[in-house]
């Protein structure tokens, strides 16, 4: 079970894994055979997790995300996130959601379900520019719009 500490700590590692848009990397934070709700995707296990990354990655391009612990009860986790992107349009988008996170007794996830709408916008109403800074671990920086 996860405390309100080991959440944050859990969720900040969530993030900082994301924004190296490393697939191999991200995938080795969940089980074998985690099983994972995307938008509209239903992906099941350490390979597909892989594959769905890399094509995410190969679209939304200079991706840059922060998460933000919501909830956190036994072995789940809730956080609501932001992150932008750019098509290779360069059309700049706001991605908002939310995930649902369960993990086994190795503090793997084996169970993710992201819901995510996304929101056009212009180069210069981005306000997510690469990784977070140490200073800003923790901090909500997440407005509503």
């Amino acid at each position: 079970p996860f405390t309100e500490e080991t959440a944050r700590v859990k969720t900040q590692s969530a993030e900082d894994a994301w924004n190296t848009r490393d697939p191999d990397r991200v995938a080795l934070a969940y089980t074998e055979d985690s099983v994972w709700r995307n938008r509209d995707e239903f992906v099941t296990g350490r390979d597909q997790i892989r594959e769905f990354l890399r094509r995410k990655w190969e679209r939304e391009l200079d991706y840059a995300l922060r998460k933000q612990l919501w909830a956190v009860l036994g072995n789940r986790i809730a956080v609501r996130f932001q992150y932008e992107s750019h098509d290779a349009s360069g059309q700049w988008w706001r991605s908002y959601g939310n995930e649902l996170w369960e993990f086994d007794e190795a503090g793997l996830m084996r169970r993710r379900e992201a819901s995510i709408n996304d929101v056009r916008i212009d180069a210069s109403e981005r306000r997510i520019f690469g990784p977070r800074s140490e200073a800003e671990h923790g901090v909500d920086v997440l407005p509503l719009r």
